[in-house]
């Protein structure tokens, strides 16, 4: 039985929202680890800094900065690897088949909008025929700047012709949730993610759910 929801569009972030990316994140980079013999990384560890980019994951676990003179080569072996990786083991958080069934069912239109690159994004959505009624897709390539500017979110809404004041959007990083705050939409961040902690939530004094069966109930 529909309900009659004020929501009009419900808006994804990707990795660690929408698709749980991680396994084939953790694969990806282990392989280039494991070429320049340096120790593979675990699931626990890399986890919590997926959401944050591909810089930071070659900061991070080959110790170095921007600076280094082999950073762009290790940040461009780790992109080729994870292009051959995009779909291998990456899945829809568990009840998300659900939650888009919900929206579909409600004529609640759903997007993503996401600081992953259109060349990457674009396979992984394709790749689920769950996912193949999304209206939008917005992504660092479709914007002058990316979250936790609002542009991308305020994009999705004006093509789909669509209020913010009528959309939500979720999100497991903190810039997520400032980007939604910011543009106005009602904002919910997901704590089953990577790396959102109760602290933002109170901070930014907005929803939250830790699993994905909680979102129907905080759609308005």
């Amino acid at each position: 039985m529909q309900k009659n929801h004020k929501t009009k569009l419900v808006l994804f972030d990707l990795d660690g929202t929408l698709i749980d990316t991680a396994p084939d994140f953790l694969i990806s980079l282990n392989n280039v680890l494991s070429n320049h013999s340096r120790e593979n990384v675990t699931m626990e560890k890399i986890r919590p800094h997926i959401s944050e980019g591909s810089s930071k994951l070659i900061k991070l676990f080959f110790e170095i900065n921007e600076e280094h003179m082999s950073f762009e080569q290790y940040k461009n072996e780790f992109l080729n690897e994870y292009s051959s990786n995009l779909t291998k083991s990456s899945r829809l958080f568990d009840g998300m088949e659900t939650i888009i069934e919900y929206l579909n069912d409600n004529g609640i239109m759903f997007g993503v909008v996401t600081n992953k690159y259109h060349e990457y994004a674009e396979p992984i959505i394709n790749s689920f025929p769950e996912l193949q009624t999304i209206k939008i897709l917005v992504c660092p390539d479709h914007v002058s700047i990316s979250k936790p500017d609002p542009e991308g979110i305020l994009l999705a809404c004006s093509k789909l012709k669509v209020s913010p004041k009528d959309a939500v959007y979720l999100g497991d990083h903190i810039n997520d949730l400032k980007a939604g705050l910011a543009a106005g939409t009602d904002v919910i961040g997901c704590l089953y993610g990577y790396s959102l902690e109760e602290v933002d939530i109170n901070n930014l004094k907005c929803k939250s759910v830790n699993s994905v069966s909680e979102i129907t109930s905080n759609i308005n």
